[in-house]
């Protein structure tokens, strides 16, 4: 069967194509295989396609009941301004997709706001399958801010900075924090500090209007060792000190409070201060993350979250 589409047309076109008929224009795959001149099992494969490829982005639009009752739960318990849950992909799904659309919408929400904004950023796979959410737009009064550096232990760009992607998808002023994620010594550390285009960004980072980040655990799968920031002596320091979690690479421990020792002695980058009376939104979910997201939601490093029902069921279970 030939497929009628434009003879121009690349692969991701009729993907792309046929998701928009199925999960917007609401035909079945019958008729998308009609509609494009395929057969049946290739309109399949088009629409999975789109969707793996994050061409078509679908949200929920409709509250369910469930979510709003952990939302309002949360927010009672920790004294949260914003909180929104997502529902869960079920045993096995990835939470990261469960909540990247969601968040997305809060940042928008931001975004999308008519007065001039500094909004800071942390960095990680929740972050940035945020930003690959989010929707293209014209945001150039807002000033887009890193709260952490974007310096690779290699020299490389760090792979889960999301500040130069959200820049270029709302077209806003950005600030990447040129340092090193976490240096080699506190000397270095202070030497990069001390630089003045450093002092800038930090000063910027430190009176942002609403802050996203990412939250890590610290058990032996901490995201800081997997992507080569810690080492193992690093991190079973800090383990030993009672590390729970990080925001921004500034490691805590179980009530919230950041250690004095480790990495936090050369991390590169701003620090959240606990209790602020802005928004400080963490955006995180899954099993291994509970303990560090109630943490930081005891001790008020965030006072918001976006999170799905499984974890918020989870963390609202700690106490």
């Amino acid at each position: 069967m030939n497929q009628l589409s434009d003879p121009d047309s690349s692969p991701s076109d009729d993907a792309a194509r046929a998701g928009w008929l199925y999960y917007v224009g609401g035909l079945t795959q019958d008729q998308i295989a009609r509609e494009l001149g395929v057969s049946r099992q290739r309109a399949q494969r088009l629409v999975s396609r789109a969707m793996a490829e994050g061409l078509i982005h679908v949200r929920l639009e409709h509250r369910i009941a469930a979510c709003i009752d952990l939302e309002a739960a949360l927010k009672a318990r920790y004294r949260m301004t914003r909180c929104r849950v997502a529902p869960g992909m079920g045993e096995g799904g990835d939470p990261v997709a469960a909540i990247a659309p969601t968040a997305a919408a809060e940042v928008e929400r931001f975004l999308r706001m008519p007065e001039p904004l500094v909004i800071a950023l942390g960095t990680g796979r929740a972050l940035r399958a945020t930003v690959d959410a989010i929707n293209t737009m014209e945001a150039d009064h807002h000033r887009l801010v890193s709260l952490i550096g974007n310096i690779a232990p290699d020299g490389s760009a760090s792979f889960f900075d999301v500040i130069m992607r959200i820049a270029d998808k709302v077209r806003a002023p950005h600030y990447p924090m040129p340092v090193p994620v976490i240096s080699d010594t506190a000397e270095e550390n202070a030497a990069f500090q001390a630089l003045a285009p450093v002092r800038r960004v930090v000063d910027l980072a430190r009176k942002a209007d609403v802050t996203f980040v990412g939250v890590g655990q610290m058990g032996n799968d901490a995201p800081l060792l997997a992507d080569g920031f810690v080492t193992a002596e690093d991190l079973a320091t800090m383990q030993a000190a009672g590390a729970e979690g990080e925001v921004a690479g500034w490691v805590y421990d179980s009530d919230g409070r950041y250690l004095d020792l480790g990495t936090n002695t050369r991390v590169g980058g701003v620090r959240v201060t606990p209790g602020l009376d802005r928004p400080v939104i963490g955006i995180a979910a899954g099993r291994s993350k509970v303990g560090a997201i109630h943490a930081a939601l005891k001790s008020r490093i965030l006072n918001g979250l976006v999170t799905d029902e499984a974890t918020a069921r989870a963390v609202l279970a700690r106490e």
